[in-house]
């Protein structure tokens, strides 16, 4: 193995993973129902007020994609997908299983990205990278990184979660209730 190799397959994670990111974002800010309806996809996760949270993300995912495209400040950008990656996997995907094409999406693809979010923030971004040319990567990768990731991605996800997440409950049955009477006709 080489440098050059390692720099080429950071670049390519970062391009794919930043590439879907930005379009991502893009596609909730301009696509289909637009930022309104992105607000109303989030209202009916229980992430209230809807408008914020299809704001907070989409600006969160067209910045971190974009940040991992170039390779600049990695560990932050990697803290932006673990958040929404998490954010998205506890209120929507978690319920549905493993495999994405259950009903509702399962959570393998917002594991996986979760997990290269966590590689990348400890990895960094590589030779070919702004992070790189600046001279960034030696104080924003490994242990930092994970700092980084940990305190702004978990963290970030759990205060958001904490403050604006509110699902529509259902009440459940006590275990003290009786049967309904089977229905004569």
């Amino acid at each position: 193995m080489t440098p050059h190799s390692v720099d080429l397959a950071l670049l390519a994670l970062r391009l794919v993973v930043g590439g879907v990111f930005l379009a991502h974002g893009v596609n909730h800010v301009v696509g289909g129902g637009k930022i309104a309806g992105t607000g109303r996809w989030f209202e009916s996760l229980g992430m209230r007020p809807g408008w914020l949270h299809a704001w907070t993300a989409s600006l969160t995912e067209i910045g971190a994609g974009g940040l991992l495209v170039v390779g600049l400040l990695t560990s932050v950008a990697a803290a932006g997908v673990i958040g929404v990656m998490l954010v998205a996997l506890i209120t929507n995907h978690l319920k549905n299983g493993f495999f994405i094409f259950r009903p509702g999406e399962g959570y393998e693809y917002v594991l996986t990205l979760t997990v290269v979010g966590f590689a990348l923030a400890v990895l960094g971004a590589g030779g070919w990278s702004l992070d790189r040319a600046t001279g960034l990567d030696e104080h924003i990768l490994g242990w930092t990184g994970l700092w980084i990731a940990l305190g702004a991605g978990v963290g970030g996800a759990g205060v958001l979660l904490g403050a604006f997440w509110r699902p529509d409950r259902r009440p459940a049955a006590s275990s003290g209730d009786a049967p309904a009477p089977p229905r004569c006709q």
